[in-house]
Formats: structure tokens, C-alpha cells, sequence
């Protein structure tokens, strides 16, 4: 029997997390995150990590594995999940790999460019800029060191832009150098199965998701980080936030809709990734087919 790697893909809300157990228990089978939120240790309700009950149901990997202040890349979870994979494929011949993280589904999928490991002075250099002098200066950095990648990197990402200018600083190299974009053959099958939902029906969910987050007590998990806050790992959604709630930025009614506005804006993003990924083969949640056969019927083809 072939190995194949199931990736379950889609915007934050839809319910990957659901889908995927669903598909593990059925194929009887475990999982691997590859959500970069959910891999540290004291983020749970503001990463939608997945519930004790849930992580009871079927064996999770890389899920709350990681101290706060450690650093980690979508190359380092390559390797990691490269070589767990080759373990887990000596038990079951499938395994699920799910998450919103698209440039860590990717790794798994398609590989990275081989790009030096850097000094962690050398980021915190640039967190500094970003800190002193906003996403202006970071832009501005990087259009100098490297114009090539300042043409194609997302301005409005500050941690991309802060990846290449670190590369530029530590090797005297232009980022875009390293960027080969040459597809690493893997020894195992990948099948893509994505979850989408109407875009209505979707911001709804985020919305209530994070209205759930507040219930569950997401401003007090936030409270308990904030002596960590100048972690990389604390720089997303539900949290930065939150930070400015605490700093008297905005009232706890502003804060909750930034992180409604926020999320959806997230989930806009992961969906123009992946609708450039033409093997991606979708599940519509508004229509009537079951997600174990729709995903039995594409397995029939591929074995």
C-alpha cells in the first residue's frame, strides 16, 4: 500500500479540526497539526487549540510542544515532520496533516529553500526596528537590501518582511537569492483536501468563534502572557489585541471586534494562498456530500 499524507487546508472557522478527527477516526490514523499557533505551550483558548476531549480521541502531534520564548520556523517543522512522518507510515499508511499555517503546509508538502539558520540577536534587531519605527521602516529596510523580494513579499506582513531583512543582515546576500522555488519530490503520496464555506456563513462562525473565545476566558489566558510578550509567538490574533486592551488602547467592546475584523481578515488571506494550489481538491460544507466519501472516493483514484 502507498503511504499518503491527507492535508486538510482552509481558512481559519471552517472547521478543520473537526474534519480531521472525523478522517482519523475513520481511517484510524493520527494527526499532525501544522497550525504554527498551536505549538506553544499557554496558547490554547485564543489558537482554537484542540480540546483535551479531542486530543483524547486521537493522538495530536505538535501541539502545545514548545516553550513561549523559543524559536521556530517553517524549515524547522519540515525536518521535525519529515522525520515523524517516516515513523508514523511504519504504523498506518495514512496519516493527516492539518493547520491554517500555509507556509508550514507547504514545507511539509513541497519543501523549503536551504536558507542558513540565523543569530537570534540578529532578529531581535529587527523586531526592534519594527517596534521603533513601524512597518515603515522594515519596508524601507528591505527595498535597499533586497528590491527583487521588496517586489513580491507582502508589505502588510511585517514577520515576512523581518525574515528577509534577517537573512540579508547574516549572509551579505539578497533573500530572494536563496529562493530556488524548486519542489522537493517527497516519498510518500500527498492528498489535498480543503474545507471551504460561503463567505457569510464563515464570518459568522469566526465571529461567534471569537465571541465563544471571550466566554472561555481568552482576556484572562492573555493576562497570564503578557510578561511574554515580546515573543514572536505572541504576535497574532486574539493577542496582540488584547495587548493593546491592557495598554488602554481600546475599550473590551473594540478589542472584540478588532479580533472579529482581524480574524476574517486572516481568513481572507489563507483562502488567495490556496486558491493558487490548483490540487487542492475542495470540500463544499454547504452541500451534501460527507466528508469521509468525498475524501474515500479521491483515495480511490489515487490508489
Amino acid at each position: 500500500m502507498k503511504n499518503i499524507l491527507i492535508t486538510v487546508v482552509g481558512p481559519t472557522g471552517t472547521g478543520k479540526t473537526d474534519y480531521s478527527i472525523l478522517l482519523a477516526k475513520h481511517f484510524g490514523c493520527e494527526i499532525i497539526s501544522a497550525d504554527s499557533r498551536q505549538f506553544f505551550k499557554g496558547l490554547n483558548i485564543g489558537v482554537a487549540s484542540p480540546s483535551t476531549s479531542q486530543l483524547n480521541e486521537v493522538p495530536h502531534h505538535f501541539v502545545g510542544f514548545l516553550p513561549l520564548e523559543e524559536y521556530y520556523s517553517a524549515s524547522l517543522f519540515e525536518r521535525d515532520a519529515l522525520a515523524l512522518l517516516k515513523n508514523l507510515f511504519e504504523k498506518k499508511n495514512i496519516v493527516i496533516l492539518t493547520g491554517g499555517s500555509t507556509l508550514y503546509v507547504d514545507a511539509v508538502c513541497n519543501g523549503m529553500d536551504d536558507i542558513p539558520d540565523i543569530d537570534p540577536k540578529i532578529r531581535k534587531k529587527y523586531i526592534a526596528k519594527y517596534k521603533n519605527e513601524g512597518i515603515e521602516g522594515l519596508r524601507t529596510a528591505l527595498k535597499l537590501l533586497d528590491p527583487v523580494h521588496y517586489r513580491k513579499v507582502d508589505l502588510k506582513n511585517h514577520r515576512r518582511i523581518i525574515r528577509a531583512l534577517e537573512i540579508c543582515d547574516a549572509t551579505g546576500k539578497p533573500y530572494s537569492s536563496f529562493l530556488t522555488g524548486k519542489k522537493k519530490q517527497r516519498e510518500f503520496n500527498i492528498l489535498k483536501v480543503g474545507i471551504r464555506r460561503p463567505r457569510k456563513e464563515l464570518y459568522d462562525r469566526i465571529d461567534k468563534r471569537v465571541d465563544k473565545m471571550i466566554a472561555d476566558g481568552l482576556e484572562q489566558e492573555v493576562k497570564n502572557l503578557l510578561p511574554f510578550r515580546g515573543n514572536n509567538s505572541l504576535d497574532t490574533v486574539g493577542y496582540k489585541e488584547f495587548f493593546g486592551f491592557f495598554d488602554g488602547q481600546y475599550n473590551i467592546s473594540e478589542t472584540i471586534e478588532l479580533i472579529k475584523r482581524n480574524s476574517r481578515r486572516y481568513a481572507k488571506r489563507q483562502m488567495t494562498w490556496w486558491s493558487r494550489d490548483n490540487q487542492i481538491n475542495w470540500f463544499d460544507t454547504d452541500g451534501d456530500s460527507d466528508i469521509i466519501t468525498f475524501t474515500e472516493n479521491l483515495l480511490d483514484k489515487e490508489l
